[in-house]
């Protein structure tokens, strides 16, 4: 068993916590039932703040509120160049408040400081600016047609956007779902997820300081109930997800009980990361490790079916050993801490389950495996070798620090097993030969694949899901097709 580094415990200021109300038509309310739910801290398990409970009565007033400011108040009237003014300033906003609102994001969700404030806030300021930057760019086209005709097309906002978003990555997943509809011209009515309401209630103060009108952006925060109404409401054109792939369907089954809504669905991945003979071992480890245990592998894209070529199998396990010696676990407002707990106690019971299944099933814990310190939703990172592609912890979304190494011969014989899984978000290849890489990134079932790196991501590249990861983009101008919907005008000349 690997003695993982710890850091010394670190008492820190927690952030202020301004706004624990739900944000519906421009103002901060309680709840219609007056019910709050307790948000944790899931470095201490203590509790942070009781925060509004939503449910159905207070989506359908948000609903309408984002129905008036869409089809007749001043979101309808306002110019695409407004609407990116706004989306910059509200970027600027959070640049502003970037060191609160990563102590936010930290205490809410347990990941390290320093990915709070060096990872996801600067990709959630990045998101907001470019989306403002397309916002008057969103453009039709004139088509050429038979007859004395003028035809063009014009891409419309869809109108109202139901946005559902995960708990690993709240800020972030907020803007990839704001900024875009917003720079289409839609509104939103947007849950966040229960365990991590925190950082969007703050951005909700901040839109309205940056001037967004009221009924724009609606925040009801609650459990499932809440997303359900948010998915079947009829007065909701679009719904938009992030989550798990079973969540996802009942999302679907919603989506259609009443108006047949667009839905957009970015769901769970176990994604292969396929590792040659002939790649560079040490860059490999290092991209593999970052791949999993980024976030405690609280991430869709996970590289959770790490394929090693049998030629350097056991020189690759021997590197990836020592490099998991050096996380160091601790207190997420350390900055020397680079992993912090899982993000509840479910989260916590459910991986440690697949690690007993991994055991039992035969495969050789070669790390981890272990509750680290007496409180909190510590999991040492842990790594199986020996994972056949039949085990649980082979098939089945983790979600947490929990590697599977997995051995194999040759090309072929890999991409069939890579493509073996359910789901195709993401997946990875390292190698030297740039035919071979083209190659596999061609035959892999995939939305993303990263070729001698891993979670590259850019606001600029589409992201999304095969299979049962989902469909429709997050991110690139590709985002902004879920958000519009093209009109054909032809005119008699």
């Amino acid at each position: 068993m690997v003695t993982l580094a710890e850091s010394e415990p670190v008492r820190r200021a927690a952030p202020e916590i301004h706004q624990t109300k739900m944000l519906i038509d421009g103002e901060w309310v309680d709840a219609a039932m007056g019910r709050t739910f307790a948000t944790i801290n899931p470095a201490t398990g203590a509790i942070i703040a009781e925060v509004a409970e939503g449910d159905k009565s207070d989506v359908d007033r948000a609903v309408q509120a984002a129905r008036r400011a869409f089809d007749s108040g001043p979101w309808s009237r306002a110019t695409a160049r407004e609407r990116g003014r706004l989306l910059y300033k509200l970027a600027d906003l959070i640049e502003e408040h970037i060191d609160e609102l990563a102590g936010i994001e930290t205490l809410d969700n347990g990941k390290p400081i320093r990915d709070s404030r060096n990872i996801d806030l600067p990709l959630t300021i990045e998101t907001y600016r470019y989306y403002a930057g397309w916002a008057d760019k969103i453009e039709g086209r004139t088509i050429p047609v038979s007859g004395s005709y003028f035809t063009y097309t014009r891409h419309e906002p869809v109108g109202v956007c139901g946005q559902l978003i995960a708990w690993n990555f709240p800020l972030l997943l907020q803007a990839w779902k704001w900024a875009p509809a917003l720079a289409a011209g839609c509104t939103s009515v947007l849950k966040p997820a229960e365990q991590t309401p925190l950082s969007a209630l703050r951005v909700g103060e901040l839109a309205l300081e940056a001037g967004f009108p009221p009924g724009v952006v609606n925040i009801v925060p609650g459990y499932g109930d809440v997303g359900a109404a948010i998915a079947e409401h009829p007065g909701i054109d679009l719904v938009a997800f992030t989550g798990s792939n079973e969540t996802g369907k009942l999302v679907m089954r919603a989506a259609a009980r009443t108006n047949l809504k667009r839905v957009s669905l970015e769901l769970g991945g176990k994604s292969p990361n396929i590792v040659f003979d002939d790649a560079n071992i040490d860059a490999a480890v290092e991209g593999s490790f970052f791949g999993l245990f980024w976030f405690d592998g609280q991430c869709c894209t996970a590289a959770s079916r790490l394929f090693v070529q049998k030629g350097i199998h056991d020189t690759f396990i021997e590197r990836m050993v020592a490099r998991t010696r050096r996380e160091r676990l601790g207190d997420p407002f350390d900055p020397e801490t680079t992993q912090g707990p899982l993000v509840s106690q479910e989260q916590y019971e459910k991986v440690m389950g697949y690690i007993r299944s991994g055991r039992d099933t035969g495969a050789t814990l070669l790390t981890g495996g272990r509750r680290w310190g007496d409180r909190g939703y510590f999991i040492e990172p842990t790594i199986f070798d020996e994972v056949q592609d039949e085990m649980k912890i082979a098939r089945e979304e983790i979600f947490g620090p929990v590697m599977s190494i997995l051995r194999f011969d040759g090309l072929d014989e890999v991409i069939e097993r890579a493509n073996r899984s359910p789901f195709g978000l993401a997946a990875g290849v390292w190698t030297h030969d740039v035919s071979k890489a083209h190659r596999v990134a061609a035959a892999l079932k995939a939305g993303t694949v990263w070729v001698n790196c891993y979670d590259a991501l850019d606001v600029a590249a589409p992201f999304g899901g095969y299979k049962q990861s989902g469909f429709g983009r997050e991110l690139g101008k590709y985002a902004l097709t879920d958000y519009t919907q093209v009109k054909t005008v032809t005119v008699a000349v």
